[in-house]
């Protein structure tokens, strides 16, 4: 239970009496609180789920060395006929509410949560890599770029994708460290950073 007024007195009177009719104990000013950590200054309260996220990471059995600041595509198009049923979605399910109440601290996730809630009554089974045991040693060379698509610095993103025959080996979409004028000057960039990741 929180109790919490801007009257110290009374809420030591409630506290008295809240004493006298249960069986409690007084745990001092707010911290944490399910799930929710609480920090106070003299500005005011910062709330957050650090803990909370730890163990949803370490349930899900991921790591947070991978971070992304948007942690999905823009403008994605999900369809609930994508994929296979999974065949046990209690798992699934148990994340995304775990997200939807993460979502409490996190606003920045809510858009992801949000789509990823609309699939929780039938999840599928997502995508994989698929390494086949025999295929050609033939190397194949993709590239691409977004001229400008940073609206904050108008930086390009180069993205890249190598396979051995019908094997995925090596991939990376990363912003590009000067503002192109053109966007062929971006898509040679991208070809330059694919050409450095082949040699």
């Amino acid at each position: 239970m929180i109790i919490t007024g801007d009257d110290p007195e009374y809420i030591a009177f409630v506290k008295a009496r809240l004493r006298d009719q249960f069986l409690m104990t007084d745990l001092g000013p707010l911290r944490y609180f399910l799930g929710i950590e609480v920090s106070s200054t003299s500005d005011g309260f910062y709330i957050s789920q650090e803990k909370y996220i730890q163990d949803l990471l370490a349930c899900a059995a991921l790591g947070d060395e991978c971070t992304v600041e948007t942690p999905m595509e823009l403008n994605v198009k999900l369809q609930p006929t994508d994929g296979d049923p999974l065949p046990d979605p209690t798992r699934y399910r148990h994340l995304v509410g775990s997200l939807v109440y993460l979502d409490v601290t996190r606003p920045d996730i809510s858009y992801p949560v949000h789509i990823l809630s609309q699939f929780v009554s039938a999840p599928t089974i997502t995508s994989r890599l698929f390494f086949p045991r025999s295929s050609s040693l033939q190397l194949q060379c993709y590239s691409d770029a977004t001229w400008a698509s940073d609206p904050s610095d108008r930086r390009s993103l180069s993205a890249y994708c190598v396979f051995l025959g019908g094997s995925l080996i090596a991939w990376k979409t990363k912003k590009q460290t000067s503002v192109s004028r053109l966007s062929v000057e971006a898509e040679l960039r991208a070809m330059a950073l694919l050409t450095a990741e082949v040699t």
